[in-house]
């Protein structure tokens, strides 16, 4: 049986604000999995210009249920006034599904 999973993209300036994203959003328990998808070059429409920009792709594997405060951490650390974030449901695999279901559990306090 599949499960439902959340794919949450975004670009980032360079490696080292990769890597602090992804290790901060991991350690928050807000996914699972981050992969690094690789450098890219991307053109956009910004304040009346057509720019172009060196970036890293990051793709954040999570959970239905932290999806919106995954999308809400990245919004707020991320050094891009308007940042890419763009998420979409996907059916993994049921080990791998339960896996980012598991992992993205906050523990419990007693």
């Amino acid at each position: 049986m599949s499960v439902n999973v959340i794919l949450t993209l975004t670009t980032v300036p360079d490696p080292a604000v990769a890597q602090k994203l992804a290790a901060d959003a991991l350690a928050a328990r807000l996914c699972a999995c981050v992969t690094q998808l690789g450098a890219v070059q991307s053109s956009y429409h910004w304040q009346g210009q057509i720019e172009t920009a060196q970036e890293i792709q990051l793709m954040f594997k999570t959970s239905a249920a932290r999806a919106l405060e995954l999308e809400q951490y990245i919004q707020a650390h991320h050094p891009y006034d308007t940042p890419e974030i763009l998420s979409w449901q996907a059916t993994a695999s049921a080990a791998y599904g339960q896996w980012i279901i598991a992992e993205t559990q906050r523990p419990i306090h007693v």
